[in-house]
């Protein structure tokens, strides 16, 4: 099936002819006998024993978003990061290295730089991933885990996931990826040899900013692993409401896919123009030094993007974020609303002025999620706050 048959078209079994799947709002599950909960020990990642495990609400979710990512299996879990964490600690042990690139979002760069260096000397190398060969020197002895994320946070740089993915395997190493930017509609990893996908669910497959979930998809081996350990044991379970919202959400996914890259689109090309920005960070501008890359492993694009003002004054800066009436200032994105967020603001806070420089950023960077409203409106909004530079 297509993808926007798999999003509106449910395979449960029928509940009374209803149109919605019914929410499960319960904790556990009873059985009629001893060997009946016997036989559900026997696979505790496949049975319904305990929410906290598998719950039938949260399941038709995970179905629907494994179909669509081309996995065989998905599990939801209670946030994104909870998600990438799984993710990553299924693939390390104690002693294990680590290859990301130097642009990772930011909870996941501490998770992986400061937690696991610190509690279980796991070590990293950054890369900024735009050339193959620079993971290739990277690998070494015990190397366990490739940890992608393309496009990468506020420069949007691309990774060739095939070649890494190759790669990788020739040397029997794990690669996950977070695909968050793109949705599961534009960019599909697990069909280009990535083994685990990982989305902030909270963003574009949720989309009405009312849910803070991730996602994990892989392989069934890949998934059932992570679901009797990391899921289990850390307690990262998804509630069934909030299961049942994703289920909802999917429903206009492509829909809105469609419109937040319309949308992106013109904003980007009105920036691009603009002579109060420097330059404009979005794989979907023929001027981005990837987009043919973009073009072979993506089929659309989202609606984060970054530009860079011309100034470096920050009072002016402040004065263009403050003078938005449309784009709200917060710092997630992925909604149906308008966001902006200047990332100096936390940035420094959390990293060196050399870390933060390193990361091709400085703070003239402005990010902007372009949502669902109309783009004439969204264009009004930004030339006003242009005027207050």
């Amino acid at each position: 099936m297509k993808d926007e048959t798999i999003l509106n078209h449910d395979t449960y079994e029928d509940q009374h002819g209803a149109v919605v799947p019914p929410l499960y709002q319960n904790s556990l599950f009873t059985f009629k006998d001893w060997d009946a909960i016997d036989r559900a020990f026997d696979d505790k990642a496949g049975n319904f024993i305990y929410s906290r495990l598998l719950n039938p609400t949260v399941k038709v979710a995970e179905d629907k978003i494994a179909q669509l990512c081309r996995g065989e299996k998905a599990k939801l879990c209670a946030s994104g990061i909870a998600a990438v964490t799984s993710a990553i600690l299924h693939c390390v042990r104690a002693g294990d290295h680590i290859i990301t690139i130097s642009n990772i979002y930011g909870p996941t760069n501490t998770f992986i730089s400061s937690y696991l260096k610190d509690k279980f000397n796991i070590s990293v190398t950054y890369v900024s991933g735009t050339q193959v060969s620079e993971f290739k020197d990277a690998i070494r002895d015990n190397t366990t885990l490739i940890f992608l994320e393309s496009p990468a946070s506020l420069t949007f740089e691309l990774q060739d996931l095939r070649a890494v993915a190759k790669l990788a395997k020739q040397h029997d190493i794990k690669t996950a990826i977070d695909n968050t930017w793109a949705s599961p509609l534009f960019q599909k990893p697990l069909e280009l040899g990535i083994d685990i996908e990982i989305h902030s669910v909270s963003k574009y497959i949720c989309g009405h900013s009312d849910v803070v979930a991730g996602v994990v998809v892989g392989s069934k081996e890949i998934i059932d692993a992570i679901i009797t350990a990391e899921h289990e044991l850390l307690g990262a379970k998804m509630a069934p409401f909030e299961g049942w919202l994703i289920t909802r959400s999917l429903r206009t996914l492509a829909l809105r896919m469609r419109a937040h890259q319309e949308n992106a689109h013109h904003i980007a090309a009105f920036l691009e123009r603009y002579n109060e920005v420097k330059r404009v960070f979005w794989p979907g501008l023929k001027s981005f030094a990837q987009y043919d890359l973009g073009q072979e492993q993506m089929s659309g694009y989202g609606g984060l993007m970054s530009f860079e003002l011309a100034t470096k004054d920050i009072s002016k800066i402040k004065n263009f974020v403050n003078a938005l009436q449309l784009f709200k200032l917060g710092v997630s994105w992925g909604g149906h609303d308008s966001l902006v967020y200047a990332p100096v603001i936390s940035y420094l806070k959390e990293l060196s002025p050399e870390n933060f420089h390193a990361m091709g950023i400085n703070e003239s960077i402005i990010r902007v999620s372009v949502g669902l409203e109309d783009k004439e409106d969204l264009i009004a909004d930004l030339e006003i706050a242009f005027q207050s530079i």
